[in-house]
């Protein structure tokens, strides 16, 4: 009995140190024109987290949560935020990796089981508001 409290024990302790392991930290930072968006994710194989800020110039500035999915080099998933110190929003994100870049997507967004979502066939990843860059932080 003894034996199997050890091997439980032991099993736990390596799953958790491992999902810790999976996630690469990574910073980003995008200007277009006078505004500023920073980026810092978290980013294991097939999901990503974490917090992004859009600064306006001289009009105020949108941060919160993003999170999603990664399929080949694109991440999708959605931005939790609340814009310049309103109320809470929530719009799908969507970044092409290119060239260790990201390029923000922006298509026509719609809502799929009250969820926003970019609408089939809309999405496109030229002119973008923001090109992201990695820094080392």
């Amino acid at each position: 009995m003894r034996k199997f409290l050890m091997f439980l024990l032991l099993i736990a302790i390596v799953s958790c140190t491992s999902k810790e392991n999976q996630y690469k930290e990574t910073y980003y930072i995008a200007v277009n024109g006078k505004d500023t968006a920073k980026l810092a994710l978290k980013i294991s194989e097939k999901r990503f987290f974490g917090r992004y800020e859009r600064s306006y110039y001289k009009i105020g500035k949108d941060s919160g949560d993003v999170r999603g999915n990664i399929n080949g080099d694109t991440l999708r998933g959605d931005f939790h935020y609340i814009s310049n110190g309103g109320s809470w929003k929530r719009v799908p994100l969507a970044l092409l990796r290119h060239q260790n870049k990201l390029i923000q997507g922006k298509g026509v967004v719609g809502i799929y089981m009250n969820l926003p979502c970019f609408i089939n066939g809309t999405l496109t990843y030229k002119n973008p508001e923001f090109t992201f860059e990695e820094v080392k932080k």
